[in-house]
Parts: C-alpha cells; structure tokens; sequence
C-alpha cells in the first residue's frame, strides 16, 4: 500500500457506508419515538399525492400525532422526478427550517428529500453545485446534513440505504444524479406491512431493479481496477466498484429475488414474499450503494428521460412514464452477453441463482446463459418484448447514445469499457426481447 495514494494509478481501498436500518411488521409506529429521541422540533414530511392517501402515510402521521412532534407536510413529489421537482422541494425545505426530514414513499421520494435536506443545509449552493459530473461539478459533501428518517414504501430502490438522489435533467432529457455519503438517510424504516398495498406492476418493476442493482453490483468492475485513486478520501466515490463486502448483499438479494419475485408480483396476499423482496431491495442497496452499476443503469436514463407517449399500468400519473426498474431491466439480456467476457464465472454464478443449468455449461457461454434466464425470467412475468414496445425505433438510437454518455459515474464501472457502436449495438439488440 503506497503511503501516500497518487492520483492516476488505480484504487487500493473501499470504503462500506449504509444507513442504519430497521426490519419489522409495524415498525413504523416506534418514528415519532424517533424523533423525539433526535430532539426534533420542526419536521419535514415528505411524500407523494397518491401516497397522502394510502396506509404508509397514516402510519406515519398517526405516530406523529402521538408524540406530539410538529411538522410540516410536503406532498408534492413528482414519480420520476426533475430538476424542477427537486428545485421546488429545496424551496419548500429552505423555507421550513427543519431540523429533522421524514421521506414516506419509494425512491422518487426518499430522493427527493435527501436533495431536499442537502440544499436546505448549505443555502448559499446553487442547484448544479453538488449534481454529478459531467453534468453538474459534483462538489464534495462538506457541510453537516439534519437527520432524515427514510420510510420505503416499493421494493425496489433500496434509497433508504444509499448516498445517491437520481433526477430528470430536462434540458438534456436525460437522468443525472447526486451521489454522496453524506446524503444518506440516517434511519431506514423497512415495514413490510407498506408493501400490502403496491399493485403488481409496481411489485414487477420495483423487483426489476433488485435484480439489476444484484447483477449490476456483482458484475462491476473490481474497486481496485478502477482509476483515479483518489488523492483525499473524501473524493472516494459512493460508488467505487466490486468488493468483498458489496459481494456479500448483492449475492443475497439475488437469491431472495429468484425466490420471491414471483411470488410477490403475482399474489398480493403472500406476506411472505412481499416481505422478503423489502428485505431484498435493502440488502441489494447497500451492496450497490458502495460496489455501483454500470451499463443496465447507465443505458436507463435515457429510456427514461426521452420517453415519448408511454404510460404503465397500475402507475396512476399525468405523465408519460417509463418506470425505472423497467428501464433498466429491458437491456439486461442485452449488457450482460456483452460483459461476461470479463468475470465469465460471476455471470454463470448469476444465471445458476436464477434457475439455469449449469452442470453442462461451457465458460464461454456465460454471458448468452444469463441472457436466456433473464429473458425467460421477463417472458413469465408479462414484461414489454423490448424497447420498440415501449414506443422506441432504431431511429431512436443515436439519441440514446448520446443520453448515455453523460452517465460515467455508473458507465465506467462496467467490467468491459464501451464505444459509441458498442452503445448503439446493445439498444438495438434490445429493441426486441424474445
């Protein structure tokens, strides 16, 4: 270990950062608890307009109630949201004062809340400050944050546990992000109970990310063959590539989510597996939260960000929409033929957890095994056969690609580095699935 890390060679250390969590049935009643423990006099809700209305949201306010905490409530929150949604809910928390935030909802929320608190805690910031590069100047986390309890209400972002806050860039039309530790909520709530009420395709796409998170995180290039090595470890990135200790979570999550998914998505009544795949989507998080993703999540965000006129089922918004998990999962056959040439045996590990045969299999076959289980693996649960279904052509391509190149913070962790054609060659072999 060189006594003194120089810049340029590759890194030599990781780094682990969670929040601290807690799992059970009910759990949500112990928050106003919570913040008294923390002192808290103003607190910040945050949540979105469907959620106000739903069983999650009353947990929370009857606990609050109860404990006589003060807050104020901010509904609203944009599903996928922007620059401009994040703006609106830093104006709202500047404003406010809070010395404590609570995030009741899926990743769109707790996102929104950490940018919210982020913002609120260094008034003189302007918006691009601490939001990635290249896009933003991705400034380093130096002020101190107010404790932020996180209340996931999806199965699938695992946001509880990270330092990341993902957003539509509107002008470029494509998704960005901030991504430090020092955002990471304080407390997750992981209360199964809060899944009971999520429609089957949001149980689909919420697990589609779970499953990628895993395999993204798993498959990453190694935290010691990633460059530079930083020259003060504040500039350690949240996301550093795989190790040892991300290794651990996402392996686990992947085997809950080849258990349970199915499950969970097709019987709204198995508390069994609605309340493992919320255990899933927090184990998947910590393990991506410090390993990353690479190109299912890079190739995202402009699936996303330059959607036309499609809106899911079971998603009630004003919108077009491509859900998140959907986005990413949709190239997953597509990223992980082209991966496995690095790490063929972690691809084949991946496909035998999913339910492939390996006993006969050849090393070189990896990356095609994995696809055709991911494949089979969205056949069965009604996914749309690929990007065309989605309202994409090949005419589409190049803007894709360009709505990738942006995304470093997360392309660059791929195990296998990619051109432009290599770009183009994976959105079209993913404009059809099956």
């Amino acid at each position: 270990v060189p006594e003194r890390p120089t810049l340029g060679k590759t890194d030599y250390a990781f780094e682990m950062a969670i929040s601290n969590i807690r799992y059970g049935e009910g759990v949500t009643k112990e928050i106003g608890m919570d913040l008294q423990n923390l002192g808290a006099r103003r607190v910040c809700l945050m949540t979105d307009k469907n959620l106000s209305k739903l069983p999650p949201v009353n947990a929370v306010l009857n606990s609050l109630a109860k404990y006589g905490i003060n807050f104020q409530m901010y509904d609203n929150v944009r599903v996928e949201p922007t620059d401009q949604s994040f703006i609106d809910a830093i104006q709202f928390a500047r404003k406010g004062e809070f010395d404590a935030y609570v995030a009741v909802g899926g990743g769109s929320v707790i996102d929104t809340c950490k940018a919210a608190n982020l913002y609120a805690a260094s008034p003189s910031s302007e918006f691009l400050d601490y939001v990635n590069a290249p896009i933003g100047k991705g400034k380093p986390v130096t002020v101190p944050l107010k404790p932020l309890i996180a209340v996931p209400t999806t199965s699938g972002t695992g946001s509880e546990t990270t330092g990341v806050a993902i957003f539509d860039f509107k002008e470029l039309k494509v998704k960005t992000g901030i991504a430090s530790r020092a955002i990471k909520p304080t407390l997750g709530i992981i209360d199964p109970l809060h899944t009971l009420s999520m429609p089957e395709r949001i149980v689909a796409n919420s697990g589609f990310d779970v499953l990628c998170h895993a395999l993204e995180s798993y498959t990453a290039l190694p935290y010691n063959q990633r460059s530079p090595c930083p020259s003060n470890p504040i500039d350690r990135p949240a996301y550093q590539g795989s190790n040892p200790v991300s290794d651990v979570w996402a392996l686990h999550a992947l085997r809950t989510v080849a258990k349970y998914l199915k499950r969970a998505i097709r019987n709204p009544e198995d508390r069994e597996a609605r309340a493992n795949m919320h255990l899933a989507s927090a184990f998947a998080g910590i393990g991506f939260g410090n390993a990353g993703v690479h190109l299912c999540h890079g190739m995202s965000y402009p699936i996303s960000g330059l959607v036309k006129t499609y809106k899911p089922k079971d998603y009630n918004v004003d919108h077009s929409l491509v859900p998140h998990g959907l986005s990413v999962v949709l190239t997953s056959p597509a990223v992980f033929t082209f991966t496995a040439q690095i790490h063929p045996e972690r691809h084949l590990e991946a496909a035998e957890i999913l339910g492939a045969d390996i006993r006969t299999a050849r090393i070189k076959d990896a990356g095609l095994i994995l696809a055709d289980t991911l494949r089979k693996f969205l056949f069965d649960l009604n996914v749309d056969d690929g990007l065309a279904a989605i309202g994409y052509s090949k005419a589409d391509i190049p803007a894709l690609v360009k709505g990738t190149l942006p995304q470093e913070r997360v392309t660059k962790l791929s195990p296998r580095p990619q051109t432009e054609e290599d770009l183009s060659a994976l959105f079209e072999a993913s404009m059809k699935l099956y």
